[in-house]
């Protein structure tokens, strides 16, 4: 389902490190901050799906037809941006997780470079071979070993449910020095993705959603998807919180990894390695399969469309058989690989400044999109959506703020 690739793409090794190390710092306290992470998101995902179910048009296309060029070409360069420092933090986490299994390099630096090029070329040759129904059964694949085996470990460490049910029902946030704000907003916004949410549009397209009578269906997938990445949180969190550990990245998850094998054996090692490289391969190739959609649209939207047709957008092209999707997917696999020679710290940081930048951006879209009865009839934002829409701007605006600064 649409739904299990959005939420799937968007765990990367920094959202697994982000919610694992909270854990361990937090505690069970911050359990809430998971759901609501997955509420807000969901919210997001819902409201785009919503405006391309009643419009006929993805977001950017709507965006070309009533607020034209100048957006279009604004955003541009920020998705170029994001697509090279999360390519960059994608690969790398592939190659320390693989290499944290397979140390046949001489360094851990050698080991993160080769098993990540390897990876990058593994993706490409799945999305530039495969069909939409092949690159599904993969996913589903990693999904479902991801899911099996971060579950099953929070179950083997299972701290009682008076604790769990405590930490998910009375909200609270430990001072930890200070910081316990800033990882709480950290810890939802790793939950379910930042720009990857815009190619749920395009995945519905391709199981052939394209009518107001899909919005029901596309709220349950939604709900399923995201439901399962909160649970998927909630037992990341379990996890840490078991756990004293320190560093970040995905050399966390690696630290993370020999903790556990102090405490469920070399076969608890194995078992988590398995599960975070499949969740961070899956992010890989969930990447790699919608990001370059999202450029074959700006490119046809903003860059080569005469202004006096933007008006008029053709949502029936087959974008993925176009020419910049395919220059673009080689782009996303190839240049990125740049990114393994420099610091995986700072290739991190620079993903999550930019990453938490989006979601305020698109907050304040859908509020105005689908506010308007003109342009959505009866479907625009009830209250309740307002109010979370609101919610999302404040709590990812202040993320983006914190980054920045």
């Amino acid at each position: 389902m649409p739904g299990f690739l959005v939420a799937a793409t968007g765990v990367g090794a920094g959202d697994l490190a982000t919610a694992s190390f909270t854990g361990s710092q937090l505690g069970l306290a911050i359990l809430w901050a998971v759901v609501l992470g997955g509420l807000l998101k969901f919210v997001l995902t819902e409201g785009l799906a919503r405006w391309q179910l009643v419009t006929g048009q993805t977001l950017l296309e709507g965006i070309a037809q009533r607020w034209g060029r100048v957006v279009g070409i604004l955003f541009l360069p920020y998705m170029l941006l994001w697509s090279f420092f999360v390519g960059s933090a994608i690969m790398s986490a592939c190659g320390v997780t693989l290499y944290a299994m397979m140390p046949i390099f001489d360094s851990a630096s050698e080991g993160k470079i080769a098993f990540g090029i390897l990876c990058s070329l593994l993706g490409l040759s799945l999305v530039q071979m495969g069909s939409f129904q092949l690159f599904e059964r993969v996913m589903t694949v990693c999904i479902g070993i991801m899911f099996t085996v971060v579950l099953v470990t929070a179950m083997l460490l299972w701290p009682g449910f008076d604790l769990v049910l405590s930490g998910i029902f009375i909200p609270s946030i430990p001072d930890m020095q200070g910081s316990g704000i800033t990882w709480t907003i950290a810890l939802m916004g790793g939950v379910g993705g930042t720009l990857t949410v815009l190619c749920y549009g395009y995945w519905i397209r391709e199981k052939g959603r394209v009518s107001v009578s899909d919005i029901k269906t596309c709220r349950m997938d939604l709900a399923f998807g995201y439901g399962a990445t909160v649970l998927f949180g909630l037992a990341m969190v379990i996890i840490g919180s078991t756990i004293d550990i320190e560093g970040r990245g995905a050399g966390l998850l690696v630290v993370l990894a020999e903790r556990l094998e102090e405490s469920l054996g070399v076969a608890g090692r194995w078992f988590f390695l398995i599960g975070a490289f499949s969740a961070v391969f899956s992010s890989l190739l969930g990447v790699w399969q919608a990001v370059p959609y999202l450029f074959a649209d700006v490119w046809r939207l903003f860059i080569v469309t005469p202004a006096k047709e933007i008006q008029t957008p053709k949502p029936s092209i087959d974008l993925a058989k176009s020419t910049p999707y395919r220059v673009f997917l080689w782009v996303l696999a190839l240049v990125p690989m740049i990114g393994l020679f420099l610091s995986f710290k700072e290739v991190q940081k620079l993903y999550g400044v930019i990453g938490a930048s989006f979601m305020p951006l698109l907050a304040i879209t859908l509020l105005i999109l689908n506010g308007r009865k003109s342009w959505v009839g009866e479907h625009t934002n009830k209250p309740i959506t307002v109010v979370l829409l609101i919610a999302t701007l404040v709590f990812f605006g202040a993320l983006a703020w914190k980054k920045w600064t």
